[in-house]
């Protein structure tokens, strides 16, 4: 194996890797912007369009462990590579099922079961792309800089969900699907970008697993770390897919400025989180843990905020804090779970830690959609719940 403490991601690796990511990023953020109104356009109810979101993450979940031990084996380009042309694909194939929804030649149960279909069949490839690129960078970090580089990857998200909703604002007016063919075309060139510009991992770095080697979900090492990533997107899930439900029902908004201010409500969010990791996660001396804590205490005010808004500019504050609380708190978990463990485990670590927020996806969006549908205010106060939880939890674990 390489020498790890002399390692460091240079300029164009690091560069290569944040386009990958912020081009998922970005697709992402369209669709959480432009699916609530384009689930209501072809007469999806609440329930309908958050479980394709849920059980979408589940298969994501699912197959992220998988390809993060893969990518020991082979490489972490061949991996990253096919998680973004399985995005593209997968993008164009879900966006086709909107358009024969939107065009009447697919409608109820029969549009649904395709859709989610199709949803979870993207998300088996594309959840290569994030614990490889996870695992590459901690191949080429000291343990002295993980935290501060796991920030800068986070980074790549942060300006996707920035740009996402930018940008699914200005195409929106084009209509409700042209957001989304757009994702289809950055995430293939992003593809084509790390084929043609990222170094391979050296052969003799590639790893040999073993099953006495497999990491799991239950490993003290991690085990905190882990659900603790998993409560916090349980709730965060729950502000965001509600959240286009929330404006459009207070505000009285049709479907294109429902996409347009929920997109605008995700960029202030994304741009505090961008903040968060370019100032906080770089300059203060804390803890991996200590970083979780404080981006749970944000997160818990921001949902408590949410959950009262009864105008945008108050949706922003909180918005803010719920930006600042993921800032810190998902690269935390990213250094402090890779510094747990072994050099050989570094893929399957990431795959775990890529799991944690699709895990999180799977329960966050049902409940909430289900407490949405039976009082608004009620899917950001459940949040607000879990956040507290998990703050307690982990505050308890320290003290152990």
């Amino acid at each position: 194996m390489s020498t790890l403490a002399s390692k460091q991601l240079d300029l164009r690796q690091t560069t290569v890797l944040i386009l990958g990511l912020m081009a998922t990023g970005i697709g992402q953020s369209l669709v959480f912007a432009i699916l609530a109104p384009l689930g209501r356009e072809v007469n999806l109810g609440e329930l309908q369009i958050t479980s394709i979101i849920a059980l979408s993450a589940l298969v994501f979940a699912l197959a992220s462990p998988y390809w993060g031990r893969f990518s020991d084996r082979v490489g972490r380009k061949p991996v990253i590579i096919t998680g973004l042309a399985g995005y593209t694909v997968g993008t164009l194939l879900f966006t086709s099922v909107f358009y024969a929804g939107l065009a009447g030649a697919l409608s109820g149960l029969a549009l649904y079961a395709v859709l989610l279909l199709a949803r979870c069949s993207q998300s088996i490839v594309m959840s290569a792309t994030n614990p490889a690129s996870t695992a590459y960078a901690a191949d080429n970090s000291a343990p002295a800089t993980r935290t501060r580089t796991m920030a800068r990857l986070g980074t790549a998200n942060s300006l996707g969900t920035i740009l996402g909703p930018a940008v699914s604002g200005a195409l929106a007016t084009f209509g409700l699907l042209a957001p989304l063919y757009f994702a289809a075309g950055l995430s293939a060139l992003a593809g084509f970008a790390v084929w043609k510009l990222l170094p391979p991992t050296p052969k003799e770095d590639l790893t040999a697993r073993s099953r006495r080697l497999s990491l799991r979900f239950t490993d003290p090492r991690v085990r905190h770390y882990l659900l603790s990533a998993i409560g916090l997107f349980v709730g965060y899930s729950g502000i965001q897919q509600t959240l286009g439900f929330l404006l459009q029902d207070k505000l009285a908004l049709n479907g294109i400025q429902t996409a347009q201010m929920t997109g605008a409500a995700l960029m202030i969010s994304a741009v505090f989180t961008f903040a968060a990791q370019m100032t906080l996660m770089q300059h203060l001396k804390l803890s991996a843990t200590q970083f979780l804590r404080l981006g749970l205490v944000a997160l818990l005010f921001g949902a408590g905020i949410i959950a009262a808004f009864d105008r945008f500019a108050v949706l922003a504050v909180g918005m803010a804090f719920v930006g600042v609380g993921l800032g810190v708190s998902m690269p935390a978990v990213a250094a402090g779970a890779s510094l747990a463990v072994s050099s050989e485990e570094q893929g399957a670590v990431a795959g775990l830690v890529s799991a944690c927020p699709a895990m999180g996806f799977v329960a966050g969006p049902i409940v909430a959609g289900f407490l949405y549908q039976i009082h608004g205010p009620l899917a950001a106060l459940f949040s607000a719940f879990v956040f507290f939880v998990v703050l307690v939890l982990l505050t308890l674990h320290e003290r152990r």
